[in-house]
């Protein structure tokens, strides 16, 4: 479903991601996992169009995106959740989700598609009235991933869902993560928190400074030593 082949990214003249290659299979949950400024979120921001590679190309679904403009990935039904459960603070649970379906004119499947976050995430439907920017953050992260829902996507980038909530709350987090690939969404996930998107991910790719210096399995990268040693506390 999704190619990348030999990307590099910049920032600036300071060299991001060098050479970076993985691929992700339809309806697979895909893992990226490695120490903070390895590329990571960088990987998810270049496959978006928010940093164009300088080299390397992007397939997605056979069609090459690399001078796509965002909007049109978009199209494509691709979604991405940014780090820190993003919303806009100023407008209400509803208005944020109204967004999420903005470029989509089919209105009566909008209307199902409201209906399914709310099932999905029943704390948004009973705070639909009030400000984003009241929420708790773990109630932030669902509403940031319940906006991308709207766009009915078929690839999802979802970059550190974890980040800065507790464990109870990212324990209901990755169950709505799995239950979102129940829907035949195809992920690829970004955590700092190994155990937990090891723990649901079918494959995974482990990041060094810019390189992948692992990939394999969920089970060959839990019972892989560094890993063990590095990430899992073991």
């Amino acid at each position: 479903m999704l190619q990348v082949q030999e990307i590099e990214a910049y920032y600036g003249g300071m060299k991001a991601l060098d050479g970076i290659s993985l691929h992700v299979e339809e309806s697979e949950i895909v893992t990226i996992i490695g120490p903070n400024g390895s590329g990571k979120t960088t990987t998810l921001r270049t496959i978006f169009g928010i940093l164009p590679p300088r080299k390397g190309s992007i397939l997605f679904e056979g069609t090459h995106l690399e001078s796509e403009p965002i909007h049109l990935r978009a199209k494509k039904r691709i979604s991405f959740v940014p780090e820190g459960g993003r919303v806009f603070s100023k407008l209400s649970v509803f208005e944020n989700l109204e967004l999420g379906a903005f470029s989509r004119k089919d209105r009566k499947e909008i209307s199902g598609e409201l209906e399914m976050v709310y099932r999905m995430f029943p704390i948004l439907q009973d705070r639909r009235k009030s400000l984003a920017g009241t929420l708790s953050g773990g109630e932030r992260q669902m509403l940031a991933i319940g906006r991308c829902l709207m766009l009915r996507p078929i690839f999802l980038l979802l970059d550190e869902p974890s980040l800065g909530l507790g464990p109870l709350v990212i324990d209901e987090i990755y169950r709505k993560i799995i239950e979102i690939r129940e829907n035949k969404v195809t992920i690829l996930l970004v955590e700092q928190n190994a155990v937990k998107a090891l723990q649901i991910a079918d494959r995974g790719y482990v990041y060094t400074i810019g390189r992948i210096a692992l990939e394999g399995t969920q089970s060959e990268l839990l019972n892989n030593d560094h890993v063990k040693k590095t990430f899992l506390g073991e």
